[in-house]
């Protein structure tokens, strides 16, 4: 080599040291230690900066042609080199000439130093990613020492290196590349996981699927190959004499051979018809990873349903097609692109605390994050798909949102378009059905939380009915169908509809025409308590107290003449069953069963109690404060209660008197679907029941009795030695009741 070639080739390889702004120092510190919460970032935010390059190489392109000439593929390639401990991020994008490498990368000057240090120390919100370009410092998570090779169009290939200490330098270098950059990460020792395949694989698929460029990692693969033999199959000399001898012998003997050779069978040559042998080889090929299009970048009219289909199962991992899609674009004061599914089914995890959302943001097709609960609520939580932003403001790591008065737009504009889609949905019979029977607690659960769109989702409630509890009804076509002189939405709650279908509130109710829907899900208790009423109509439980039925003057002038009768009788059976019962009255809402017990108007329904003492954290002394007072209402009409009337003006026989009514009392809290405090007790006055139907003789034992286990027998004794009469142990029996 000449002197002037060495001199030459030692001045391209001359390294130029620089130091670091004391300001970068602190910055990179930072983001080392602070920003980023999981060091995987750094991939996503790499391909994003090659993105970014490749983006500027384009738009140039576009006014100057020949920008494109020197690289015309525009693409990422992921090169991991585990031998070696390297990893190779190449792209064919913009590139950066020398001065840009020392500006860009070892300054922030031109974007004003002191001003975002103050402003990063102050917590200011702003937009800091693009603007200072950070993100690629995020490679010093993973790697020791970071080498980026690049190549403008207006300048030689130059190398920046630092391994972030408090120095950098950029020398020129010759690796042949055309145009771009290519990041080189010398990985530390416990992050050698991101050479891995698969872990490089899986970060792409998660952060940067939908980036505009292709995006190929190396891979190493075999195949196989046929095995080259050198040996020599055959002698041509040997061949050749015995084909000699083999014509000699032939001319002699021509009669006898074709004779013999007549029964001869050909011999096959198996080395001849033997199949190559085959051996494998590895050998090295780019795979490309982001095969899947954003196709919510495009306009909906020109996708397919197929499209669609592809895509839901792409980012859901569902085996099944969506039910339904949403794909639209948000323009104004922000602009947002959103694409909503809904899937054919919940999945199991729906209501886990813990679970992810279904619904992705993205920030110029970047992945952001799936853990935004500002985002979309909870109700919606079924919802699978993803928003795409082209300005939404994010911190300096990409993992935090900045404006919260953007994400509130983003919101709402999501919920309404969700709305929109289910309104579209149920009217379609076949598909509202397997919708509604999926998701009505998400419905239902909107409703209770979402006081904006309360009266929307509303009407996308349907309940069966008493006139037809094979199918669901909206409440539309229930005001619709309603009689002229019903005024009010009747509903009854309950455990099942078995339960409420046997109920002794609707008889009343369905015997004089009118309809009642069936509430059978726990959450309905909850939409009860906000959805007050629908369209003008008022909501009304029949199982409440001052529940009443339409009359006509002629019924209420009537009833008002049996509620005087009736005054005593009242009266009577409230002293019997004491504090079990507030107040008793009559009711003109039974027909077949002599009574019911109700709640107040604003307490607790036997369903919600039922529900609430079923909790696991149930605390049974603050239940006993939200508890209503339990009311008994009597058929006067019954004739049950008309031979209790009877009995209650005589003083005779007062156990029997006093055990029937609380046994009634018992049936009526079971039937009306409360629980029983004391069970142990009415299984008894049922086993008392039973004997005096069978003829046997029933004796109630003292109080004192039970305590000492002394039967009816010692007791009689103990009375004859104290010399009471006949008429001292009816008293006895009478005070043994009362305390029963």
């Amino acid at each position: 080599m000449s002197s002037v070639e060495s001199e030459t080739k030692s001045n391209e390889l001359q390294e130029e040291t620089f130091v670091f702004q004391a300001e970068i120092s602190q910055l990179m510190s930072l983001i080392i230690n602070t920003f980023y919460s999981n060091k995987s970032i750094f991939l996503r935010e790499l391909i994003s900066n090659s993105s970014d390059a490749l983006d500027k190489i384009r738009y140039q392109g576009l006014t100057d042609k020949s920008a494109l000439e020197t690289e015309p593929n525009l693409r990422i390639h992921l090169i991991p080199d585990p031998e070696n401990n390297q990893l190779h991020i190449e792209d064919s994008g913009l590139g950066m000439t020398k001065a840009d490498l020392i500006n860009n990368l070892g300054t922030i000057a031109k974007s004003g130093t002191k001003s975002f240090m103050e402003a990063l120390s102050s917590g200011t919100d702003m937009s800091l990613i693009g603007q200072f370009g950070v993100g690629f410092y995020s490679a010093f998570l993973v790697a020791d020492t970071v080498s980026v090779t690049s190549k403008h169009n207006d300048d030689e290939e130059h190398t920046w290196s630092s391994s972030a200490g408090g120095s950098f330098t950029v020398k020129q270098s010759s690796t042949g590349l055309t145009r771009g950059t290519r990041l080189t990460l010398h990985m530390k020792e416990d992050q050698k996981e991101y050479l891995e395949v698969s872990r490089i694989r899986e970060l792409v698929k998660t952060h940067s699927e939908f980036i505009n460029y292709p995006i190929s990692l190396m891979v190493e693969k075999e195949r196989e190959v046929e095995e080259t033999n050198t040996s020599e199959e055959t002698n041509t000399s040997e061949e050749t004499n015995t084909s000699e001898e083999t014509n000699t012998s032939e001319e002699t003997n021509t009669s006898e051979e074709t004779t013999e050779e007549e029964g001869k069978v050909e011999e096959i040559n198996e080395e001849e018809t033997k199949e190559p042998e085959t051996v494998m080889e590895k050998y090295n090929e780019l795979e490309q990873l982001n095969k899947n299009k954003p196709i919510w970048t495009r306009n909906p009219d020109n996708i397919t349903d197929e499209e669609y289909a592809k895509f839901y199962k792409g980012i859901s991992n569902d085996w099944e097609d969506h039910l339904a899609v949403k794909h639209f674009k948000v323009e104004g004061q922000m602009e947002f692109r959103a694409i909503l599914y809904i899937p054919k089914r919940a999945q199991e995890d729906l209501w886990n605390k813990e679970k992810k959302s279904n619904i992705k943001l993205y920030v110029r097709r970047v992945f952001i994050t799936d853990k935004c609960e500002e985002l979309i609520p909870e109700w919606l939580n079924f919802m699978k798909g993803l928003v795409d932003s082209e300005d939404l403001p994010l911190n300096i790591s990409r993992e935090t949102l900045q404006q919260s008065r953007i994400l509130k737009v983003m919101r709402k504009n999501l919920v309404k378009k969700a709305i929109e889609l289910f309104t579209e949905l149920v009217e379609d019979e076949e598909k509202g059905k397997i919708f509604y029977d999926q998701f009505s607690r998400n419905i239902k659960l909107g409703i209770h939380e979402d006081n904006q769109n309360r009266q929307k989702l509303a009407k996308l409630l349907r309940y069966k009915t008493s006139s037809d509890v094979d199918n669901l009804m909206s409440l539309d076509n229930y005001i619709t169908n309603m009689p002229e002189n019903q005024s009010e939405i009747y509903y009854i709650s309950g455990e099942s509809i078995k339960s409420v279908q046997g109920s002794s509130f609707i008889e009343g109710v369905t015997s004089k025409g009118f309809n009642v829907l069936y509430m059978t899900e726990p959450i309905d208790e909850y939409v009860l308590q906000q959805l007050t009423e629908y369209e003008g109509k008022k909501l009304t439980s029949i199982t409440k107290e001052g529940f009443k039925l339409p009359e006509s003057e002629e019924e209420k002038t009537q009833f008002d003449e049996i509620k005087k009768e009736f005054e005593s009788t009242c009266t009577g059976i409230q002293e019997i069953l004491k504090d079990k019962c507030e107040k008793v009255f009559l009711s003109n809402r039974l027909t077949d069963s002599p009574c019911c017990v109700v709640t107040s108007q604003f307490g607790w329904s036997a369903n919600m109690e039922r529900i609430m003492r079923s909790q696991a954290l149930n605390d049974n002394n603050s239940m006993s404060y939200m508890m209503s007072k339990k009311n008994l209402e009597i058929n006067p009409y019954h004739p049950i209660i008309k031979k209790l009337k009877e009995r209650l003006c005589n003083d005779e026989d007062k156990y029997i008197k006093s055990n029937l009514i609380n046994l009634l009392f018992d049936t009526s809290l079971i039937n009306s679907g409360f629980s029983l405090d004391n069970p142990g007790q009415f299984s008894q006055r049922i086993f008392n029941m039973v004997k005096m139907g069978l003829g046997i003789d029933t004796e109630e034992p003292s109080e004192e009795s039970e305590k000492c286990n002394i039967d009816t027998e010692e007791l009689s004794e103990e009375s004859e030695k104290c010399n009471i009469d006949d008429t001292q142990q009816v008293n006895v029996e009478d005070e043994m009741e009362q305390i029963d």
